[in-house]
């Protein structure tokens, strides 16, 4: 089975971009290589899309101006937007362990909300989110014995690290300023 972003499923509706945007990020990551680990709580969204004026009202109206914004990063053909997620620390660290089924109802919610009632992803989504309602299900899909579902309670795999992390050079400047924030941090 081939690996799916679990941070695009189950993060990006955090952001509460409505879907059918007409810009959504080509990848999404928790971690940037050199930059930022797990423990930092940050969401990591990458566009490639040419500077228009259309993307940039939707960069100014949804990304800039968002609450969460830490950092960005812009070229021409690509963009990065760094978000702070800290304060989803409880539903970040069921996302890390791959334990979906303990998010917080509200970010349940909204996650359910963003993929909405029809589809096939919806049904995934809702058999994710609360496995218990499914394990019957599943354990006749996959032709196992209930139990060994039951025992494994949760649905979907947990994120592949490697996979969920933005392997990219560090621009200079932010690089720096992380630097001097952690020997300011030292220093106190």
């Amino acid at each position: 089975m081939q690996y799916f972003q679990k941070s695009k499923i189950f993060l990006y509706p955090l952001l509460d971009i409505r879907k059918g945007k007409d810009f959504v990020p080509i990848e999404t990551y928790i971690c940037w290589d050199g930059l930022y680990h797990t423990n930092e709580y940050k969401y990591i969204c990458v566009y490639d899309t040419p500077r228009s004026l259309k993307f940039n009202n939707f960069e100014k109206s949804c990304l800039l101006s968002h609450p969460l914004i830490d950092y960005q990063e812009q070229n021409k053909d690509k963009q990065i937007y760094v978000f702070d997620y800290f304060k989803y620390k409880h539903d970040f660290d069921m996302f890390l362990n791959g334990q979906y089924s303990k998010f917080s109802i509200k970010t349940k919610e909204k996650i359910l909300n963003y993929f909405g009632e029809i589809g096939k992803i919806s049904g995934y989504i809702k058999s994710y989110l609360n496995p218990e309602e499914y394990h019957e299900i599943y354990a006749e899909a996959l032709d196992v014995n209930i139990n060994i579902i039951k025992q494994t309670h949760e649905l979907c795999t947990p994120p592949d690290l490697t996979k969920e992390t933005l392997f990219k050079k560090i621009p200079d400047d932010i690089a720096l300023l992380k630097n001097n924030c952690l020997l300011l941090k030292k220093i106190n």
